[in-house]
């Protein structure tokens, strides 16, 4: 069994608190750390250790940060009551938010210059695997930046790919699989809405295509709950203007042309700019079915 830490997780939400309660279930002195006080409460009474961050962090073995972007990232880090000064040398920081592969290398070099090890490790598998200690991890980073955070990867990931001997390539790799989920949620939603207009209904196409050769794991997970009716925002549209435009902003700078992700991100905007950011991913659907005039399962 790996030897008990001090860790912090940062970031309650769908993936921060699975994450959180991995962690503490493996046994580990967990702090989780949330801007929504009613997140940290609901964890402090699940198991979690009680304390102010800045009065632990100078014991803390290791933090994994799972905030929603670059902005709030280093913002953690290395603002106003950032976490890396307070750490102690030869702690580790694990970055698993979607950044670019430059802003993970300008982190890495920072937490650097306190002493601290930076792993580049974006995650996926969805709140479900978060919750069971089962997620990817595209991990890169320093050996002494692996072996420090041996005991989180073991508390929250069945799959651990280790990419590069120091930041960026995981970032990279977590761009490429956010390019494919991306627009595998919004070919979902179109090959739905495109069968309803044709007489096949949401819950034939769900009972057909996951057998058939068009599916993807994006299209199982998600098109269930288009057919239930249930926005419930395990992963929300508006994820998905800030991962397609990180891929759209690392192709720009690679000069390469992306269509599909520049098509795709165009429907998760339609989507956010008509009030659904908060709900789930899936309803990019609603999309398509309100500019054909079709009405989706439990819509009156």
């Amino acid at each position: 069994m790996a030897h008990q830490i001090k860790a912090a997780v940062i970031g309650l939400g769908s993936m921060g608190y699975g994450i959180a309660q991995s962690v503490l279930r493996a046994g580990h002195t967990t702090y989780g750390v949330d801007i929504n006080p009613a997140a940290m409460v609901r964890f402090v009474a699940e198991g979690g250790a009680t304390g102010a961050l800045a009065d632990v962090a100078g014991d803390l073995d290791g933090a994994m940060i799972v905030v929603l972007n670059a902005a709030q990232t280093e913002s953690v880090l290395f603002g106003a009551a950032g976490l890396v000064p307070m750490l102690k040398p030869g702690a580790v920081v694990l970055s698993c938010a979607t950044v670019a592969p430059e802003f993970a290398r300008r982190m890495e070099a920072r937490c650097a210059e306190f002493g601290v090890h930076y792993l580049d490790a974006p995650i996926s598998g969805g709140a479900g695997k978060a919750a069971a200690g089962r997620l990817s991890v595209m991990a890169a980073g320093k050996p002494e930046a692996f072996a420090a955070a041996r005991p989180l990867l073991a508390a929250t990931a069945e799959t651990v790919f280790e990419l590069g001997d120091h930041a960026g390539p995981g970032s990279a790799m977590k761009a490429v699989n956010q390019l494919l989920a991306g627009v595998h949620i919004a070919a979902m939603a179109e090959a739905m809405t495109f069968g309803m207009t044709q007489g096949v209904t949401p819950e034939k196409f769900l009972e057909v295509i996951p057998k058939c050769a068009g599916t993807s794991w994006m299209l199982e997970n998600r098109a269930p709950h288009i057919v239930a009716g249930d926005y419930t925002p395990l992963s929300s549209v508006d994820i998905w203007p800030k991962d397609l435009g990180i891929v759209l902003d690392i192709a720009k700078g690679a000069k390469f042309g992306a269509p599909l992700t520049a098509a795709a991100l165009q429907q998760y905007l339609a989507a956010s700019g008509s009030g659904l950011g908060g709900e789930d991913d899936a309803a990019v659907a609603k999309v398509y079915a309100r500019n054909a005039g079709l009405k989706l399962p439990g819509e009156v």
